[in-house]
């Protein structure tokens, strides 16, 4: 399936598509009994720490997806199936900020007017413990930077991000549980858990987190076929099933997670932070692992060549991973902050779709039809950084003049002050 996924055609897109009256509903059920376990866990761990492990259980898929595309750029290194790949990783980080984040404020708006009846969420505020996850992403997308910088992609680069990612594993472990006075405010589910015995506690969250797990890996790959099945069967374009659809439906299962905490003004910043710590598990060991699986399909070791279109690309995702630090930086996450992200997100959409319209009738012609989509497909990627760019550059003075500087660092300050020893 995943192989052909720009191939599914005629009656395998129809017959894949049947799959999905099983495979919705089992990918989330998969993913609430995963998200259950995690939100137990945060009384025993901390919450961060709860949440980067179930973002790397929930993000599978796309590794898996994101593996076989480096698998087979690896066993034939054109421009073009290099370009599939970075399509696919910078779409999925893309996904999680422009469209993930809106949707968590937007749940949180709906849900919160259901049940008082009139608008009261102004924004979603974050704890100091979040930071943690603040700087993780600042990280990870300056490292982005000096991919982009290097014009390649190695060994090396995959040595770092692994420890890098260690290191903020490592903090996450000393930062303390939630106190046990919370438990209260918990869903049916997570509330029965903590509320046993020890060791039948501690054997429910791990089930949890085994079973919800072992679901996602078995039903990753036939709720994945299904979907891209059902989109084909009603006509979405193939540019947006390997950019937009194909990482979306990966990353399904932590946008169901993320929903079920939305849904609560109080756990509001849990379901960001899920959408957080997905995004820095994809900037690093998703990232780690494509030299990894290019090199041994390739047969020899070597940097995998970005061109100006591939470089576009990921500089546009590092800068929008800059982009939400900043807009997070002052602790909260306010609505025109989720409508400009979602515009901007959105607009990307449409007009790849006018360049892809451009290209269409240059297709048969394989000198002209990809250069002219990788300079029309480039320009509009860096016009977009710059406006990303200029948003970043109010946003910081804007908060630099409120605060005299950024609370994220004050509030790392307090995280790290009650980390345990």
């Amino acid at each position: 399936m995943i192989k052909d996924i720009e191939h599914i055609t005629g009656e395998a897109a129809r017959s894949s598509a049947l799959q999905s009256i099983w495979t919705f509903p089992a990918m989330v059920f998969a993913a609430l009994i995963i998200a259950w376990g995690a939100e137990s866990a945060q009384f025993l761990v901390s919450q961060a720490f709860a949440l980067t492990m179930l973002a790397l259980i929930q993000t599978l898929p796309e590794f898996a997806v994101e593996g076989f595309i480096a698998w087979n750029a690896g066993s034939n290194p054109t421009p073009a199936n290099i370009g599939l790949m970075t399509a696919n990783f910078t779409g999925a980080l893309r996904l999680l900020v422009g469209l993930g984040w809106p949707l968590i404020y937007t749940t949180t708006v709906i849900f919160n007017l259901r049940k008082s009846g009139r608008l009261q969420v102004a924004e979603i505020n974050l704890e100091s413990e979040h930071s943690v996850e603040l700087i993780g992403l600042l990280a990870g997308s300056i490292y982005a930077f000096v991919i982009v910088l290097k014009g390649f992609l190695s060994l090396f680069d995959t040595f770092f991000l692994l420890v890098l990612y260690g290191s903020y594993i490592t903090l996450l472990l000393k930062l303390p549980p939630k106190g046990e006075e919370h438990i209260s405010d918990l869903e049916m589910v997570p509330r029965y858990i903590l509320t046993r015995k020890k060791a039948y506690r501690n054997f429910l969250i791990w089930a949890c987190f085994i079973v919800g797990g072992v679901g996602i890996i078995l039903v990753a790959g036939p709720f994945l076929e299904s979907a891209l099945g059902l989109s084909i069967v009603l006509g979405v374009p193939a540019f947006m099933l390997i950019q937009w659809l194909a990482p979306f439906l990966s990353e399904f299962p932590e946008k169901i997670s993320a929903f079920y905490w939305a849904k609560s003004i109080v756990k509001a910043p849990m379901a960001l932070m899920n959408m957080v710590s997905s995004g820095i598990a994809e900037l690093t060991l998703l990232i780690s692992i494509i030299p990894i699986i290019f090199c041994i399909s390739l047969g020899q070791i070597s940097g995998i060549p970005f061109d100006w279109a591939h470089r576009a690309e990921i500089m546009l995702t590092a800068t929008q991973g800059i982009l939400g630090f900043v807009l997070l930086s002052n602790m909260n996450f306010k609505w025109h902050e989720a409508a400009g992200l979602f515009i901007l997100w959105f607009s990307q959409i449409f007009f790849q779709y006018e360049a892809s319209q451009i290209v269409l009738p240059l297709i048969g012609n394989y000198d002209i039809g990809p250069r002219v989509w990788n300079i029309l497909h480039a320009q509009v990627l860096e016009r977009y950084t710059i406006v990303y760019w200029v948003w970043i550059i109010i946003q910081f003075l804007a908060i630099l003049k409120a605060h005299r500087g950024l609370p994220v660092l004050s509030h790392f300050k307090i995280a790290w002050a009650t980390r345990r020893k």
